[in-house]
Formats: structure tokens, C-alpha cells, sequence
């Protein structure tokens, strides 16, 4: 016999549906605050004019020195992002609806995953998308004043053709990437026959996810990337550049990476570059020869983690 289609059968189908969409959902962990911190927002856009204008201690002689936390005009713009599935009268009627569960749990996954889609997106971008200064997130002229107060430029890159790889310090209290969350994603339908226009038209009952968020650069400081070939030499070069930066006027960052993120392909390089005990003589990683001969002690060993992310690939 059909299903006779009333508001306590669509909302027990909806209640269904839900329990999928977060068991689903809270399944997953989410890996984009390996790179990324999350900053809530109130308004259409945030404003983050104090990038780069963060106070120093000083001796306190004559009047305080006010140091300004608007110099930059670098604005995330939050946008509204949307998924939705229908489903037909018919498959109510028929009560097949519950063949669509799966898809609705793979639609509570792929909210789940979506911040690390829209972080670890940005960072692969970071080569030619401009961050709070106005140079590219990851340029050889990021602007920065002397022991003399006069400009300079410094590099946080490692210019090259190959698979991205970068340095970051997560122990400074802030990320490279900023997610910004206006409103959290959640579970929506759209299914009273006398309301609905899709109902009426369609003959659709129509189920779906929304939310509002979006990503930006944070400090270029704090990482650094190359497109070089991963190996000792320039894992070293890279490492010690992201130590040697310094703030404004000289002053030393105190940056010190600890996490080096890649993708897919170069998983296994980083893997042979910073676990493996011995390495060959020319510090590139591969197939360590059991012997020991022709092999050097890899005093890099364990000095990062390592994180592989399926969208940098």
C-alpha cells in the first residue's frame, strides 16, 4: 500500500535524514587547523588591519609609544555555500526514501571536509593570490623595515617548477590560513506541499546544507614554501631562512618551524627525508642501503612533523 504522505511521515523522514547528516558529519576529523585557525564573524566581511602590525616591548621612556593595529586594508569577504538533493513524491509514496541515506551521509561528510577543501585550496594558491602587504603570500618582496627604519624586502619562498612543499611554525598562537566562520553549516529541508513551489512543481521534496564562511591569508611569517625538490639541502636552506626572519626595526621573529606539509607525491619523500636514520651522502632521500655504506647520520631526523593533505594534490 502507498505511503500516504503527511507532516508527521515527512518529518520523521526529515528526523531520519538529519541523524544521518551529522553521525556523518561528526565521523570525520577534520585536518585545515593543521594550518589554519578559526576566527568567528559577526558581520558581511572582517577586517584584519593589524596583520603585521603586531606591538613590541619597549623601555618604557617619556610618553607611550601607540603602535596602530588598522595599517592594512586586507578585508575576507564571508560567502554563502550551498549543497542540495531532492527527493520525489513517488520514493515517499513507495517508501523508498531510505535508499537516499548514504547520499545524505555523503553530504554530511563533505560538509565536514569542506574547510580543509577551502584552507589547504588557499595555501596551494599562495604562490600567486596577494596577502595583507599586498605582495603574493609567498613572494621574495615581502616589505620590511631595517634596524634603520628604512624598507627592505625579505623572501618566504623558494622559487621552483616542482610539487609545493612548505615550513610552517604552528607555536606562535596563529596560522598562515585564517577560516572565517559567519554561520556553521546545517541541515535544511523544504518539503510542505502548500509552501513549497519545488513540491508543487516538481513533485520534489527537496533536503540540503548551508552555511557562510570563507579563508584568508594570516601571517607569511610564520611558513614558508618551495617548489624546489624536497631534499636535505633545501629543507635546510628553507628552515634556516624562516629562522633568520625579523620583524620590523631587527627584531628577531623567534620563528621556528615545526610542521612540514605536502601533498600526495611528496609523501613519502618527506617521510625518507625527516624519519630515516641514515641518508646517502648527498642528503637526498631514498632507498636507505641496509649496510650503511655510502651513508650519512640524518641529524634532521624528527626536527618537523609531517602532514600529507589529499588537496594538495
Amino acid at each position: 500500500m502507498p505511503e500516504i504522505i503527511t507532516p508527521s511521515v515527512l518529518d520523521a523522514i526529515f528526523q531520519s535524514f538529519n541523524f544521518t547528516f551529522n553521525n556523518a558529519f561528526g565521523a570525520v576529523t577534520p585536518t585545515w587547523n593543521k594550518i589554519a585557525m578559526e576566527v568567528k564573524s559577526t558581520t558581511s566581511a572582517s577586517n584584519y588591519g593589524w596583520l603585521g602590525q603586531m606591538p613590541r616591548i619597549r623601555e618604557w621612556v617619556g610618553d607611550r609609544v601607540i603602535g596602530s593595529l588598522d595599517s592594512y586594508g586586507y578585508q575576507i569577504r564571508n560567502k554563502t555555500w550551498e549543497s542540495t538533493i531532492s527527493l520525489k513524491r513517488e520514493q515517499i509514496e513507495d517508501d523508498t526514501y531510505g535508499l537516499f541515506s548514504p547520499a545524505v551521509a555523503r553530504l554530511g561528510r563533505s560538509v565536514a571536509l569542506f574547510p580543509d577543501e577551502l584552507c589547504f585550496g588557499l595555501l596551494g594558491k599562495g604562490f600567486t593570490q596577494a596577502c595583507y602587504d599586498g605582495q603574493n603570500f609567498f613572494d621574495t618582496n615581502h616589505p620590511v623595515k631595517d634596524e634603520n627604519g628604512n624598507d627592505t624586502f625579505v623572501s618566504n619562498v623558494q622559487a621552483g617548477s616542482g610539487a609545493p612543499w612548505f615550513l610552517i611554525d604552528t607555536t606562535q598562537g596563529f596560522m598562515p590560513i585564517i577560516y572565517q566562520l559567519r554561520r556553521a553549516f546545517g541541515f535544511v529541508s523544504k518539503t510542505d506541499p502548500n509552501q513549497s513551489d519545488r513540491v508543487f512543481l516538481a513533485n520534489e521534496f527537496v533536503y540540503g546544507t548551508d552555511g557562510r564562511c570563507n579563508v584568508g591569508f594570516g601571517l607569511w611569517q610564520i611558513i614558508y614554501a618551495s617548489k624546489q625538490p624536497l631534499n636535505r639541502a633545501n629543507f635546510r636552506a628553507a628552515r634556516q631562512a624562516m629562522i633568520n626572519l625579523k620583524a620590523d626595526y631587527g627584531r628577531p621573529l623567534g620563528v621556528k618551524p615545526t610542521l612540514l606539509v605536502c601533498g600526495p607525491t611528496l609523501e613519502q619523500t618527506a617521510r625518507d627525508l625527516i624519519k630515516s636514520q641514515y641518508l646517502p651522502v648527498d642528503g637526498s632521500p631514498g632507498v636507505i642501503n641496509a649496510s650503511g655504506i655510502g651513508m650519512i647520520e640524518n641529524t634532521d631526523r624528527d626536527i618537523v612533523d609531517i602532514f600529507m593533505s589529499p588537496w594538495l594534490g
